[in-house]
């Protein structure tokens, strides 16, 4: 039977945590522990929404709002490992980040057009998206139906497919969720996460002891520091997380079940469909380039003899991008600055990152890795036809 506080971190651990927790925030964030119930995600948004949402009714349409202002406005995080967190010279880092930075150069033809609006917990991103004054979330976004029906917002194509899992000090020996009956477990509050974590509390009679905490970087430090037995979250960043906290990679065990679907997307306020569906055609650019071998070495500026390369590149016929009001050849300046999706995966995923392998039929995959047109064997990144 696992007890709270049960065991010692050893000292290097804890001294890593405690100047991990020190850097990222001023006072030290206190846990709230949660006894056999869920929280509730879902917050109502009332009052007066800002002036972006005020002028988008007066028919002034997001994309040249954006345009007058300059820049786009993307909330997400800075804590995230893989996602959205900063870089050694202080600068916003990561797979949602360059996702933000290729709406950037659809619309400025420059990555660095963008404002990127720290949205401090996961709690806050559903009034953040519904009240109009960012231009895209990406914070890590679970898509789904609860969030669909009450955060006042679109989710554009699933970026990225991952699942909620656990980590435990190796010294304790434990080989399965299963056996954390009677565990502490340190989770970030306000997220699918809790809720997941919750469920299979209670489906399994585990009779865990839920320690929530405001961010992400205040769970995984509370954990690296001997505060719980576990810490759960996605599998993606799992490892990652604990790395970044001070923890030691080989003192610590992913455990191999899976508990949830987490298919991540970014999402965009609701009230103009033109702006939904330009940042959906720049994740589907991202993702064709992959599938055509087109990456941010070899963009086509002359006709390939590929008609379906020629048309998604802007050199032959159209998929639609002037009447979305961007330039013949986006996909062109999209590709060249930012790479095409599995370049950005790599960077921040893959070798460049945190590791996590993507191999050819593996649920993070192109759809056209199947080894025939016929056969169910591909991966599940898809995006519609450029035509």
């Amino acid at each position: 039977m696992l007890r709270y506080g049960m065991r010692t971190i050893t000292a290097m651990i804890a001294a890593a945590a405690i100047l991990a927790v020190a850097s990222a925030c001023a006072a030290p964030t206190e846990p709230k522990t949660v006894a056999g119930s869920a929280s509730n995600e879902s917050i109502a948004i009332q009052g007066t929404h800002s002036d972006n949402t005020a002028n988008l009714a007066q028919g002034d349409g997001r994309l040249e709002q954006i345009r007058r202002h300059g820049h786009v406005v993307c909330g997400t995080t800075n804590d995230v490992a893989g996602y959205g967190s900063l870089n050694n010279e202080g600068a916003n880092d990561g797979f949602e980040i360059d996702l933000c930075r290729a709406v950037a150069v659809a619309v400025f033809g420059d990555p660095q057009a963008v404002e990127f609006r720290i949205i401090g917990s996961a709690a806050e991103r559903g009034p953040s998206l519904a009240s109009g004054e960012i231009d895209i979330l990406a914070w890590v976004n679970t898509w789904s139906t609860s969030r669909d029906a009450t955060w006042g917002g679109n989710f554009v194509h699933t970026t990225l497919y991952d699942g909620q899992g656990f980590a435990v000090p190796a010294e304790l020996g434990i080989e399965s969720a299963y056996d954390l009956r009677g565990a502490s477990v340190c989770v970030a509050q306000g997220t699918t996460t809790e809720l997941n974590l919750e469920d299979f509390n209670r489906e399994y009679q585990l009779d865990m002891n839920v320690v929530t905490f405001e961010t992400f970087e205040a769970s995984i430090a509370a954990y690296v520091a001997g505060q719980c037995d576990a810490y759960t979250t996605d599998r993606t960043f799992l490892l990652g997380e604990i790395i970044a906290a001070g923890g030691a990679q080989d003192e610590h065990v992913v455990l191999p079940e899976t508990i949830s679907e987490e298919p991540i997307s970014l999402a965009v306020p609701h009230g103009d469909d033109q702006w939904f569906d330009i940042v959906k055609s720049v994740i589907g650019i991202l993702i064709y380039a992959e599938a055509y071998d087109i990456h941010s070495g070899n963009v086509p500026s002359a006709g390939t003899d590929n008609t379906s390369v020629d048309r998604l590149f802007g050199l032959e016929g159209s998929w639609g991008q002037e009447s979305l009001g961007l330039t013949q050849t986006v996909a062109q300046d999209i590709v060249r600055e930012v790479g095409n999706y599995g370049e950005v995966y790599e960077r921040h995923f893959g070798s460049g990152g945190l590791g996590v392998p993507r191999p050819p039929g593996s649920r993070n995959a192109l759809w056209a890795d199947a080894p025939c047109q016929n056969c169910p064997k591909g991966g599940q990144i898809y995006a519609p036809p450029f035509r």
